[in-house]
């Protein structure tokens, strides 16, 4: 087992809401829908809350949900859900989870055109069948075909979130081996690239032993299947998502320069080995040897690897030949920001509009599990009725929570936010009398994704009020591309002092690490922000601070590492600049 079952749990939920809804019975789809969010989302593995008895104070799962999850517990299958299964074409279910081709659109498309294979609907496509139904059109068929295409590479490649999860799992099982000398994550994964594709785990240890621990790897029970066994690596594919993992066995001497090799990236390496050749240096993954006696002279530790051939040791994420080597020639790596520098998450979502929690139980929460010094509701608007966004009437009755949340704290640890919709012509969903009282704003666009919205976010960069723009290219890998952005967002951002969102969700990973650079580079400030929507998202605060270190930023470039107090001196700057009183 990986850490918990809740994703595979989830993920039945979630197809029997697609089945639901294909088979036209909204209730049953929207319950198992939101059961499958919230399972997924738990902090915990679900057999802790039943063995405790707390699976039945989950807001959101009721008694039937409970049951099947009980036998999904004991009998590792849910049996409605196999029943369920033959009511719907076979090739749909997997077709569902593309963007386009939703429950509702395979139906018609099944019951108009009589077509029940993916192989059959590719064809109707393309061939202008489809397009003919009534609402759809060769827009629609052209977007259903870019989103199919896109899922089909995403499936190629796991996000880093889930990565990380199978990475950081098979190594706690790989440490318990006294033999390990040393052990990490290496290749993309370890430079903490948005998508990955196999995972590379590097171990050290004495000759003797690396039979034992090539043996537990192969034989551990995530296996599915052994690819290759050898002397000094195997090549395995796990069970959770197919995916291939390779073990590589150094010698102690050789993990630095093994650790270097295997982290890449290919371009960081090539140019690493060109400079080392320079200096009459030979760089292999087992060591620096001078080139013309082949005398070993370095290779224990990366840090004497890069030091010998004269540069500061580079961090994994910056490791893209993206101009590192030319500052670690220099000695001047900059410090980049950690996990630890996040003093707060201000962006999350409660029971208000479409989170999972109140929030105070949210606080109550971070409190417990965070060393946040403030965290900041972000509930959304009105304009996003899916999400039962927030009225002025109802912005102003959860301040007045908020106010008796923080009184019972006895202090001020929740801001009170909102994340307001920025309109097609760029102005805001909410007056800026409401935006006024609040502590911080995040504006987002929800809408119109396929065009420059470049001109949108300039206008509501300035407006005073607006303090941060959420997740600014509106990406989802895998899902949907981001819309074009000009550069002319960052000259904006720096003259109105806005901050740019990197967004931690998953799917999301926006500003992507290209465009933090960027940023960086233009000295726009920066906000880390989970988006989180149940108590389980704030932990992806750790690819957040990944993504921004990928983007080069430091402790200084992220605003949530600042004191509330100076980012309070931010808004109030930026307040005053357009003339507002504060």
């Amino acid at each position: 087992m990986y850490q918990n079952i809740n994703k595979e749990l989830a993920k039945i939920f979630n197809n029997m809401s697609h089945i639901y809804e294909f088979l036209d019975d909204k209730f049953r789809a929207l319950a198992y829908a939101r059961a499958a969010q919230i399972i997924e989302d738990l902090p915990d593995d679900i057999r802790n809350y039943v063995a405790t008895g707390k699976i039945n104070d989950i807001r959101g799962i009721g008694s039937h949900t409970v049951d099947k999850i009980l036998e999904y517990i004991k009998t590792g299958k849910i049996q409605k859900y196999e029943e369920l299964k033959k009511l719907i074409p076979e090739d749909f279910l997997d077709l569902m989870e593309v963007p386009g081709f939703g429950p509702k659109t395979l139906k018609r498309i099944y019951e108009e055109l009589g077509i029940n294979n993916k192989k059959d609907l590719i064809e109707a496509l393309k061939d202008g069948r489809v397009a003919k139904l009534k609402g759809f059109g060769e827009k629609k068929v052209q977007n259903m075909l870019k989103g199919l295409e896109l899922y089909e590479a995403s499936k190629n490649r796991l996000i880093l979130w889930e990565a990380l999860q199978i990475g950081e799992t098979l190594l706690a099982k790989l440490k318990q081996l006294k033999e390990i000398k040393n052990i990490e994550l290496a290749g993309s994964l370890r430079r903490r690239k948005e998508t990955i594709g196999d995972i590379d785990i590097l171990v050290s240890c004495d000759d003797k032993d690396r039979d034992k621990i090539i043996n537990y790897f192969v034989n551990l029970e995530d296996v599915k299947e052994v690819l290759a066994k050898g002397d000094t690596r195997a090549s395995v594919i796990i069970k959770e998502k197919d995916r291939e993992v390779d073990l590589r066995v150094l010698k102690p001497e050789e993990w630095g320069s093994g650790l270097q090799y295997f982290t890449g990236s290919k371009e960081h390496n090539v140019h690493f080995r060109e400079i080392a050749k320079q200096k009459g240096l030979k760089v292999s993954e087992y060591g620096v040897f001078d080139a013309k006696t082949e005398k070993r002279l370095a290779g224990a530790t990366e840090e004497e690897v890069y030091e010998i051939v004269g540069m500061q040791w580079i961090p994994p994420e910056m490791r893209e030949d993206r101009g590192e080597i030319e500052l670690a020639l220099k000695k001047n790596i900059p410090r980049l920001v950690e996990l630890e520098d996040i003093k707060g998450d201000l962006h999350c979502h409660s029971t208000w509009t479409d989170g999972f929690n109140k929030i105070e139980e949210i606080a109550k929460f971070l409190l417990e599990n965070y060393k946040y010094e403030y965290f900041a509701i972000t509930d959304h608007s009105k304009a996003v009725k899916v999400a039962h966004g927030l009225t002025e009437e109802d912005v102003l009755k959860q301040i007045e929570e908020i106010d008796k949340i923080n009184k019972k704290l006895g202090f001020e640890f929740i801001k009170k936010g909102i994340e307001v919709d920025i309109m097609l012509d760029g102005s805001l969903d909410l007056p800026d009398e409401i935006l006024a009282k609040l502590d911080w704003v995040v504006a987002s666009i929800h809408t119109h994704f396929n065009r420059d919205n470049t001109d949108r976010i300039i206008k509501a960069m300035e407006n005073p009020y607006v303090c941060v723009i959420g997740h600014p290219t509106g990406r989802t890998i895998g899902v949907r591309e981001g819309y074009p952005l000009s550069d002319e967002i960052f000259k904006v951002a720096k003259e109105t002092s806005t901050a740019l969102e990197i967004n931690a969700q998953p799917l999301r990973m926006d500003l992507p690490d290209m465009m933090i650079k960027k940023a960086v580079e233009y000295g726009v400030k920066l906000v880390i922000s989970t988006d989180s929507h149940s108590l389980g998202n704030f932990a992806y605060m750790k690819i957040g601070v990944a993504n921004a270190r990928r983007g080069w930023a430091k402790k200084e470039d992220i605003l949530n590492t600042y004191s509330w107090n100076e980012i309070k001196k931010f808004i109030q700057a930026k307040r005053k600049k357009f003339g507002v009183k504060v």
